[in-house]
């Protein structure tokens, strides 16, 4: 490799971030063909397809682990760090747990310029100490793509673990994050990004959901949770919306974007996970009668995320609070639809309703 002032790490890979991973469909065609676990301390397994596992260990201690790692989807070795370690981070408090240690995943050429490897370690450990989570090991191998991540194990109240399988009719959707950090990715890869798209989808990036899970903890009526990233909201809102039996909504016009995400998608910087999401979600999904959503809205939809926000399902009546609290610690969060009601496969009405 160049010196690594030099190097443009997202042109040493073929897919940056969430959107390198295998395809939803593919995945859950693989895991629905594993055996079920009949260990009564897995509280949550992959069998729902949920943001992390949750391994009882006392009766009011539990363990959240969960591991990811992706290729570079920005240039500066330090900044892809940061990222890597915010979405890693991501999924344990998705769960509403609370990160305590982590390995580091190191995927790395043989003759690869080792500033550059130097670079990304600090700025993942820069942003696992913000997160007040010890760096205790990890692991590496030779590889031709640059790969980094981390498995992360938090802790957990048993009695206070928010999956993906708890939505409830009537409840209010929220998002604490924008969406468009695949397509403004892709742009960067191009080399179509403007300055002001990347600072934006940074500054995403590399926001922790700390301080959106700790609001919704204090929340009362919160019924089910995920993170947004790499199957999109859709894929996500998917997962939640099966996991709990119920057909949600999603107002498109209310799911924030990321300064710039609208006319990446006009530039056609699409990543290639966008279309394996869309296969994966589209599928159970339709519009409401009378709706015109717009082309650049709706392929935002599926566009894969990286360390995107939360997507909160919680009672109507406590939305509001909700809102105003994660607003008033300086995110962008929206409401951005509804619970409908039960799910039935084959009855005709989509689990997903596009409005």
């Amino acid at each position: 490799m160049a010196d690594s002032a030099e190097i443009r790490l997202t042109q040493t890979v073929k897919a940056g971030g969430c959107a390198s991973k295998l395809a939803p469909g593919l995945l859950a065609a693989v895991l629905s063909k594993l055996p079920k676990q009949n260990d009564p301390n897995v509280l949550v397994g992959f069998d729902t397809s949920d943001d992390a596992g949750i391994y009882r260990i006392a009766t009011n201690l539990a363990l959240v682990q969960t591991v990811d790692f992706f290729t570079p989807l920005v240039d500066d070795p330090f900044t892809f760090g940061l990222i890597a370690a915010t979405n890693a981070l991501s999924d344990v408090y998705a769960m509403g747990g609370e990160p305590v240690t982590a390995l580091s995943i190191v995927c790395f050429p043989p003759d690869g310029n080792l500033d550059v490897l130097e670079q990304i370690m600090r700025g993942g450990m820069s942003k696992m100490a913000e997160a007040c989570c010890a760096v205790v090991g990890g692991h590496s191998v030779r590889d031709a793509e640059i790969k980094f991540g981390y498995a992360v194990t938090g802790l957990i109240d048993p009695q206070r673990v928010l999956a993906n399988a708890g939505a409830v009719a009537g409840d209010a959707l929220i998002l604490t994050k924008p969406i468009g950090t695949g397509v403004i990715t892709t742009a960067i890869k191009q080399g179509k990004a403007m300055p002001e798209w990347v600072a934006s989808a940074v500054e995403s990036m590399t926001t922790l959901n700390r301080a959106a899970s700790r609001l919704v903890a204090e929340h009362a009526g919160v019924h089910a949770m995920t993170d947004v990233t790499g199957f999109g909201l859709m894929g996500h809102g998917r997962e939640l919306a099966l996991g709990s039996g119920m057909r949600i909504e999603i107002v498109v016009e209310q799911v924030p974007c990321i300064e710039g995400a609208r006319d990446a998608v006009r530039l056609g910087t699409i990543p290639a996970g966008q279309l394996a999401n869309r296969e994966f979600a589209e599928c159970i999904s339709a519009d409401a009668p009378g709706s015109q959503i717009p082309d650049d809205l709706r392929t935002l939809l599926y566009d894969p995320q990286t360390a995107g926000g939360l997507l909160v399902s919680l009672a109507a009546d406590s939305a509001d609070a909700l809102l105003a609290s994660l607003r008033g610690a300086g995110l962008n969060a929206a409401r951005i639809g509804s619970v409908l009601g039960p799910y039935i496969p084959g009855a005709g009405e989509p689990a997903i309703l596009l409005r």
